[in-house]
């Protein structure tokens, strides 16, 4: 496990590092360089619709509400942790949530620091500080968020060790690290197709924490979709609330209206 840990580790770190990290963003100015913890009203209601509206919070979270109707919770935890049809054991799935995410939470911070924040030193610390603290309160936030809910929820876990089950901890560090992996991705000079690839990486990454939780008998599929969620939802929302970086020019989004829901696909020039 350990082995799988390093060579992991070790082949995103080389990807990543191709891409460099000297320059600025788009608008010139350094990442992190705009960062602020100023509360603006109007730009924290964006940022909070766009992050509920993103698929990677709707996802989930719908497939949480579906996982919480009947007994599919119960019927779906059974089934995985007697088969273990992809880690084998529930030892295997235990060790793997906990490598996946560490890995997922080591390249959050690598990528940051490869972001392009200025060539001169001075600069580049000072951006770096600005939105590594954002970055850090993402994640602070979303781990703080976590253990309020298992404490006012008190889900017992599948395999009976505690009352501490729901939304899985686990998950939602996982997927928070992979939302600050896949941003800061966007701001480092690659091929866009490898971009593209190590995002979909990270994702696939973090939803292996996250069902490595459900065959590892340590949680249920709603503990660790709605999990998912939450840490999508508040690690873009404290991203875009806050970071100040440029907006993209084309964004996915999946919004209500009369007839339900529609997804929209939205440009900026």
């Amino acid at each position: 496990m350990f082995n799988f840990k390093i060579i992991l580790f070790a082949v995103v770190g080389v990807v990543i590092f191709v891409g460099g990290c000297g320059g600025t963003l788009s608008n010139g100015r350094g990442w992190g360089e705009d960062a602020s913890l100023d509360v603006d009203g109007d730009r924290l209601w964006r940022a909070a619709r766009k992050a509920f509206f993103d698929p990677g919070t709707l996802i989930p979270l719908a497939g949480a509400v579906v996982f919480a109707i009947d007994d599919l919770d119960e019927q779906t935890s059974n089934w995985a942790v007697r088969h273990n049809p992809i880690y084998d054991s529930d030892d295997n799935a235990r060790d793997y949530s906990d490598d996946l995410k560490d890995i997922l939470e080591a390249e959050a911070i690598m990528t940051a620091l490869l972001t392009p924040s200025g060539e001169d030193s001075g600069q580049w610390g000072k951006a770096k500080l600005k939105g590594g603290l954002v970055e850090l309160a993402a994640f602070g936030v979303t781990v703080g968020a976590t253990d309020i809910l298992k404490d006012v929820t008190d889900r017992q876990r599948p395999d009976k060790s505690g009352d501490n089950s729901f939304p899985s901890l686990h998950t939602s560090r996982a997927f928070s690290a992979a939302a600050l992996s896949n941003r800061n991705l966007k701001y480092i000079e690659m091929n866009d197709t490898l971009r593209t690839g190590l995002q979909i990486t990270n994702t696939v990454m973090a939803s292996g924490v996250a069902w490595a939780r459900v065959e590892g008998e340590r949680h249920y599929p709603s503990d660790v979709l709605f999990g998912a969620a939450l840490g999508n939802f508040l690690t873009n929302f404290i991203l875009d609330g806050f970071m100040n970086l440029p907006e993209d020019e084309v964004e996915l989004g999946v919004y209500p209206s009369r007839e339900g829901v529609v997804t929209a696909v939205s440009f900026r020039f």
